[in-house]
């Protein structure tokens, strides 16, 4: 295999990075003079692998370490003798925005189909396609006989359009039609699965996961990859009635193509969206999980199949604490099955003590989840802010003029600093309409921190994982929930 000089790519070809070094060299004082102006020097290959290179900070670190002044010297001494070193190019440091990736890692990498050179070309794709509302409502009534008329008519009974729910189905079959079409135009080997299809055996035969639908889709396909290096992208196939964030841009989804050509040109950048593990402990848990999406159970069949997969012989006695077979994308959610019900259990953060608290839940997101169900739960209207203003002005005889554009900005910057970035390594917790007396505290509402811990008082209560995968969590039962950088899931960020 032929490379282009550059250590920056983590190749294995010692000519090419030492040539890479030493043309490093030249920069060095201007580096001294001006990181920005070192910067500009560089070849422009050379700059697109160091912004483009998962094993390095992103970009806004690197002029820093210009002006720091790095020692090309020592990194090419370092590259003989194999030791990683210090510095912002060290093999295996962790930088701000993820991961820096080890020798390992790199050969692991180009195993699953990820070069040298900063591209991207799987030789296996598994693509998981969403079971349409069409297609959901035909195998509801399968078993009952019904023909097409038939199914018709009862939509029609229920309020449903069936010529809308028929159209939506064949735009989505429309576009995943494209998507795999597409791969294989590549000589790219493709599975297609739906989510009954979908499992371990299939994520490890494949080079990459494509989810074809929503942001529901992408969630299913993350939750059964646990191998860090390989890629799950997300192509929204019905743009018009699916917000899509977790997926590819929109335009992508009518010329995948195109993303496939800037895969191969490493003209992308990796991002590692951070994930939520879940541990379990006590007296009578089950760490089985239930398919919500799968059954679309009701509440009485929900709490049915919690008690069928129960351990028995584990009901009375104290256990765990075990590893759960799932990691949270976006939040990880408790409290009773019953939503009219209260939730009572105890929350300690960070290891501090426990606080009694009664509510209608908690919710524990990551930053990909701070833009869905927790930005919801937290975010103020302007009626509020507006409100909440008029009483500060009339105690604090504040002259202040509350315009319209002011009641607005206040109201966005508050809403704006609920989000943060799926890279970042922490959690955010918050607790959903907290009930205050003097028996129930509500100290701890929100915040962002590195480990929460929940044991549960509940009747019927469950622990759901990005609203597809739920846990029974009644009295007794503990989970601590934390991240691990290991967890992280491996996705792709594509300029419009």
């Amino acid at each position: 295999m032929t490379c282009s000089p550059g250590f920056l790519c983590g190749c294995r070809c010692a000519a090419s990075r030492a040539a890479a070094l030493h043309s490093l060299l030249k920069y060095q004082a201007a580096a001294a003079a001006s990181p920005l102006l070192a910067w500009l020097l560089l070849p422009g290959g050379l700059q697109r692998r160091l912004l483009t290179c998962g094993r390095l900070s992103p970009a806004k670190s690197l002029l820093p370490a210009f002006a720091a002044g790095f020692a090309p010297q020592r990194l090419l001494q370092q590259e003989s003798s194999g030791s990683p070193g210090p510095g912002p190019f060290a093999l295996g440091q962790q930088s701000s925005s993820g991961f820096a990736l080890s020798r390992l890692d790199q050969r692991r990498g180009r195993s699953a189909g990820l070069p040298c050179g900063g591209g991207f070309r799987p030789s296996r794709v598994v693509v998981v396609a969403k079971t349409t509302r069409y297609e959901f409502e035909q195998q509801r009534y399968r078993y009952a006989g019904l023909s097409e008329e038939d199914l018709k008519q009862l939509l029609a009974l229920k309020g449903s359009n069936y010529g809308g729910l028929l159209e939506r189905h064949h735009i989505h079959t429309k576009n995943v039609e494209h998507v795999v079409d597409s791969l294989r135009n590549e000589q790219i080997e493709v599975r297609l699965v739906k989510r009954r299809e979908y499992d371990e055996d299939t994520v490890r035969w494949a080079d990459a996961v494509i989810s074809a639908g929503g942001d529901g889709t992408m969630l299913l396909a993350a939750s059964k990859v646990f191998d860090k290096f390989k890629p799950v992208i997300g192509v929204n196939t019905d743009p018009e009635r699916s917000e899509g964030h977790l997926c590819l841009p929109v335009r992508y989804t009518y010329s995948f193509p195109e993303a496939l050509q800037k895969f191969y040109r490493g003209e992308f950048r990796w991002q590692w969206r951070q994930r939520i593990r879940m541990y379990l402990e006590g007296t009578g848990i089950n760490p089985t999980p239930v398919d919500l999406h799968e059954q679309q159970l009701s509440q009485e069949q929900h709490s049915r199949a919690h008690v069928n997969g129960r351990f028995h012989d584990q009901r009375s006695e104290v256990s765990g604490p075990h590893l759960l077979p799932v990691r949270a994308l976006n939040e990880v959610f408790i409290g009773e099955s019953l939503s009219s019900r209260a939730s009572y259990y105890e929350v300690s953060v960070d290891d501090g003590p426990w606080e009694k608290q009664k509510s209608s839940g908690l919710n524990v997101c990551t930053g990909t989840g701070s833009k869905a169900w927790s930005y919801n739960i937290n975010k103020v209207a302007t009626q509020a802010v507006e409100e909440i203003l008029k009483i500060a002005k009339k105690h604090e005889s504040l002259n202040l003029p509350l315009s319209r554009e002011l009641i607005q900005k206040v109201t966005n910057e508050y809403n704006d600093s609920l989000l943060y970035s799926p890279e970042e390594p922490k959690m955010f917790f918050s607790i959903r309409e907290p009930i205050a007396n003097r028996v129930f505290s509500s100290s701890l509402q929100r915040g962002f921190f590195s480990k929460v811990c929940v044991r549960s008082r509940c009747w019927d209560a469950c622990m759901v994982v990005d609203g597809g995968t739920s846990f029974e969590f009644n009295d007794g039962a503990i989970a601590s929930i934390l991240m691990n950088t290991e967890d992280a899931l491996r996705t792709v960020l594509l300029e419009e």
